[in-house]
């Protein structure tokens, strides 16, 4: 078992080396401080529970980081698991280590209503401390690397969801700082608990070829060592295999299987100026062949997180391609810790600000608008973290949006009124549909007049930015308010009408007060208002009152059907269907429609079978009838029942190789028993599923509905209709 000596050493070992400026007397300070905190906590393997910080410290000092940044890391649990309090920390360590242990410290002391609202509100307040200080979400990457490393220790149920959660939102966080050897780690371990399988037989073949594999690779570097050392370069070079999660993400992208990829290979090399870069990579392309349209300048044009290096690839002559990246010690430096590496070259470097980092400040700003935890985190994940496109302005200035933009991104990335102002957009000096997208180079300007009316409704949905849609909706929230209110009300009553509601409960005084505090809204006209600017959609609001709405509903009364009568209705338990009319019945539930509670149901007294309850939308339901109309019974859930019911969803997608996974992902997180999967190919491109499971009730289903449709190529989610 690992020791606190161990620990406490390797982490000395690594400040000395990489941070030699750091007060160690204060690091060991930080160090008694925090084991007398946890003194009496234990890990998941039964190490003293001090173990993590120091690890994370050690991590944290390999990347460079500053003394307060260390003592952070130290630190970092004290606030949430311990008595320590951010006065206490303060006056012993100062304020900007009370402050970054602040910031990483989790809301766990606050409870929401779903893990979406949870997470939203831990990344808000981590996004919102990274504003002022970027060390705190460095600080918070080494934290979950260190807890992905100790994976093996968790339940399956949660190495998944962490592992899902590293990848959905920490390996994109650290590739958007730049710390590319952080994020390869991450993905590496999180692929091997999401595809343990597709893991091993990677890491099965790898290990088969490596004998083969660095033969070639030490041909090759002995190749271009003997070329640069010929002409007086000096440099280091290094080749490798691709990390693992690179090989398979290319696997499912290419439909390959890995003997089938050849672009395996990555060499390094190192040398000391910008010159020598460019000089290498004549070399470079004089040494061997050049693939057409894989060369990439991003010295010229570093990307967003600073990352500078130059790439091509090449084959040689026994006709396999690599990859070839030359940069200079310190672009290596940046490459590997990201903004970290900052701390290394720039003396005196503050925590970092908004004006640093624009995507923080997007990322502020697009929060104060979105009230939805799963809308959030969605446009979180397309804003910051999908691939980047590089345009420029007429004046030549480099823009940086996420890939997929149209000129509207772009106009409103550049300035809200210059969005506003919009009428038109030149691509390239030609006039362009605002709905294209924009290209890596393309020169875009927007065309603007003063008498412009302002942004459509229809911009929203063309938009791929969560920028532009903020701004957009902020100008609809503030300039269209009585639109947005009847906008807002049409929508949300068509939701009503198409459940089966009368938009007439929301008339009653006694219930509104319930209705308003679920939606959290003051009055309905502000939620009407909401819906009318894009805020909150009609579908959400009315799933979050649909409960409520449905029982003011059914005490309205609805038109009976000949056989409803007022007799005394009887209560079936057992099924958790109450059925009017008939004092003992057998029921059943309807497998072409598999209603749930909270559906509207109607029963059909069947021949010899009891009755059989549908949902009132089932095709197979017809009340004009009149041979049947006899046979229909008013029936309603058992207020108390809390039984899983089985239903089922059909789910249309693109054939993307991975989609399974990720809904069986969202089926396991949910917690519900699967009784059937069965897929089947519609189009050379498109899918269907078919999934039976147990909820036990249409909220329970509309929340993993709407997770659902949050998958990358879904396209439609819908109850099963047999």
């Amino acid at each position: 078992m690992e020791t606190f000596a161990d620990h406490y050493e390797s982490m000395r070992k690594q400040i000395l080396l990489h941070c030699p400026q750091v007060d160690m007397a204060l690091v060991d300070r930080a160090v008694a401080y925090a084991e007398n905190k946890h003194r009496d906590q234990k890990r998941k393997d039964g190490s003293p529970y001090i173990i993590h910080p120091l690890a994370v410290a050690e991590i944290v000092a390999e990347t460079g980081l500053d003394t307060d940044s260390i003592l952070g890391a130290i630190l970092h649990d004290c606030l949430e698991d311990t008595d320590s309090t951010y006065d206490e920390i303060a006056r012993q360590f100062g304020s900007t280590v009370a402050e970054l242990v602040e910031g990483v410290t989790k809301l766990t002391r606050v409870q929401y209503s779903t893990q979406e609202q949870q997470q939203m509100e831990n990344l808000r307040k981590m996004f919102l401390a990274m504003s002022k200080d970027i060390r705190v979400v460095l600080i918070k990457i080494c934290d979950r690397l260190h807890n992905t490393r100790t994976m093996e220790y968790q339940t399956r149920e949660k190495q998944i969801s962490k592992s899902r959660e590293t990848m959905d939102i920490y390996a994109p966080l650290a590739h958007r700082l730049g710390m590319q050897k952080i994020k390869w780690e991450l993905e590496d371990i999180s692929l091997k608990y999401l595809d343990p399988d597709g893991y091993e037989q990677l890491m099965a073949f790898l290990d088969a070829h490596k004998e083969e594999a660095d033969r070639f690779m030490h041909s090759i570097q002995s190749t271009i060592m003997t070329r640069l050392s010929a002409v007086g370069i000096h440099g280091s070079i290094y080749g490798r295999i691709k990390h693992v999660y690179s090989i398979y993400r290319k696997m499912q992208q290419q439909k390959k299987t890995i003997d089938e990829l050849y672009d395996l290979y990555a060499f390094r090399i190192i040398v000391d100026t910008i010159p020598d870069c460019y000089n290498v990579l004549g070399h470079i392309h004089d040494l061997f062949n050049l693939v057409p349209g894989r060369f990439k300048d991003y010295i010229s044009t570093p990307k967003p997180n600073y990352y500078q290096s130059l790439h091509t690839t090449v084959i040689g002559k026994d006709g396999i391609p690599f990859e070839v990246q030359i940069r200079t010690w310190e672009m290596h430096e940046t490459a590997e810790y990201g903004i970290a590496a900052h701390w290394k070259y720039k003396e005196g470097i503050e925590g970092g600000n908004e004006k640093d980092f624009e995507w923080v400040r997007r990322l502020l700003e697009s929060q104060q608008e979105e009230n939805d935890a799963e809308d959030y985190i969605h446009s979180l994940k397309v804003d910051m973290f999908d691939d980047e496109v590089f345009v420029f302005t007429p004046k030549g200035k480099v823009m940086s949006l996420p890939a997929g933009s149209t000129p509207i991104d772009f106009a409103y990335a550049i300035h809200s009124g210059v969005g506003n102002a919009m009428v038109g957009a030149k691509i390239n000096n030609r006039i362009a549909s605002f709905d294209q997208p924009l290209a890596n180079g393309d020169i875009v300007e927007i065309l603007t007049s003063k008498t412009a009316k302002g942004p459509s409704r229809d911009w929203l949905k063309i938009c791929n930015s969560n920028q532009a849609r903020t701004k957009i909706k902020q100008w609809f929230k503030h300039e269209k308010r009585e639109e947005n209110v009847a906008h807002g009300k049409s929508s949300f009553e068509g939701e009503l009408r198409r459940a089966g509601i009368s938009p007439s409960v929301l008339q009653d005084q006694e219930l509104l007060p319930t209705l308003l505090k679920k939606l959290a809204f003051e009055s309905l006209d502000d939620m009407y208002a909401a819906i009318g600017y894009g805020g909150l959609t009609a579908v959400k609001a009315f799933g979050r009152v649909r409960e409520e709405l449905t029982k003011a509903n059914r005490k309205k009364d609805t038109p009976k059907t000949p056989t409803q009568t007022a007799a005394k209705p009887s209560s079936h338990k057992d099924s958790g269907v109450v059925v009017e009319d008939i004092e003992s019945v057998m029921i059943k539930f309807s497998r072409c429609c598999t209603p749930v509670p909270g559906d509207e149901i109607i029963g059909f007294i069947t021949k010899g079978y009891g009755v059989s309850v549908h949902r009132r939308d089932c095709r197979n339901v017809n009340l004009n009838d009149p041979k049947m109309a006899g046979r229909w019974v008013r029936v309603s859930w058992s207020a108390e029942e809390d039984k899983p019911f089985s239903t089922t969803f059909e789910i249309d997608s693109i054939d993307r190789d991975g989609i399974w996974i990720d809904i069986a992902t969202v089926l396991n997180s949910s917690k519900v028993r699967v009784s059937e999967i069965s897929a089947r190919e519609l189009s050379a491109n498109h899918g269907r599923a078919i999934v039976t499971f147990e909820v036990k009730n249409v909220q329970e289903l509309e929340t993993i509905r709407n997770k659902m449709r949050q998958i990358d190529g879904v396209l439609d989610v819908r109850r099963g209709q047999n």
